[in-house]
């Protein structure tokens, strides 16, 4: 079991209405934003009543000592990936995801297991043990990926992804004449998924035309913006799961997570980070001509 390190006390004053402990934690706990966090924290065993694990059955009574913890893991193989970061302070940062890596998952050459090579730790006295990504992208998708370094910026950035108050826009190259713009309303799996599409330039290479696109993801289904591309007939260039049979581009798949629009989560300023196209993109638009 991880070992545990004390992040607050808080002794509860008189109180003039009864209050469970995840309602009351919420409130009391500067490092916990909500009370689905203090839920979570306690179902961790995370806060403690007058020394014991708390239960989400419990109720709060004046003179009662509240401890909120952190776990403490063991360090971990850190994978030396290098790549490019945007933007970072002592509790986010913005990093250019290189294409063909997870972002997590079960394996050990992830971006997750690269951050720490990339970022530096926290000095914050709720950071987390190792920086989380707050979202994901695909494994052959590059560009700018939004991470977390303390458990209040986490837990902030994960409730601003929910009510969709943080904008992510994309670039792709597609395979034909894209009209000028258009937004794509089509079902994902019976989902609702709605993404606003607008052509930034037409590219011919010898007889062949393609668009560089941007696009706007309103909601975040997998495979949201392929899916709505392949299904108009523009599939994305290199789409090896939706795109069509004829195409033989080598580089990857041409899908770049290109800004991010949000507030930051802790001095609430408003941060508009704009990423680079990938070497892959530029070389390929520098080979084309742009029709008149």
């Amino acid at each position: 079991m991880n070992k545990k390190i004390s992040l607050e006390k808080h002794k509860v004053p008189a109180l003039i209405n009864s209050y469970r402990i995840q309602e009351y934690a919420a409130e009391a706990f500067e490092y916990l934003y909500s009370r689905s966090a203090a839920k979570k924290a306690i179902k961790k065993g995370l806060i403690h009543i007058n020394g014991k694990v708390a239960s989400t059955a419990d109720f709060i009574e004046e003179g009662m000592m509240l401890e909120l913890f952190k776990e403490f893991e063991e360090s971990k193989k850190i994978f030396k990936l290098d790549f490019h970061v945007s933007f970072e302070d002592d509790y986010l940062a913005v990093i250019q995801k290189p294409a063909g890596y997870p972002t997590n998952g079960n394996y050990f050459k992830t971006i997750e297991n690269a951050l720490p090579h990339n970022l530096v730790k926290s000095q914050q006295k709720d950071a987390l043990p190792w920086p989380q990504p707050v979202h994901r992208l695909d494994n052959p998708t590059s560009g700018l990926l939004l991470i977390a370094k303390t458990k209040k910026a986490q837990q902030v950035l994960s409730v601003a992804f929910e009510r969709k108050q943080i904008f992510k826009t994309y670039q792709a190259i597609v395979t034909g004449q894209y009209y000028k713009g258009l937004c794509s309303f089509d079902a994902i799996e019976s989902k609702s998924a709605r993404t606003e599409i607008l052509r930034k330039q037409i590219l011919q290479k010898n007889e062949q035309i393609y668009s560089l696109l941007q696009l706007n993801p309103i909601t975040g289904r997998t495979h949201q913006l392929r899916i709505h591309l392949s299904r108009q007939n523009f599939p994305i260039l290199g789409d090896k799961t939706y795109g069509c049979q004829q195409d033989n581009h080598k580089n990857g798949l041409m899908l770049c997570s290109f800004g991010l629009r949000f507030t930051h989560p802790i001095t609430n300023s408003k941060l508009n980070i704009e990423g680079v196209l990938p070497k892959r993109f530029r070389q390929f638009i520098n080979r084309c001509n742009v029709p008149n």
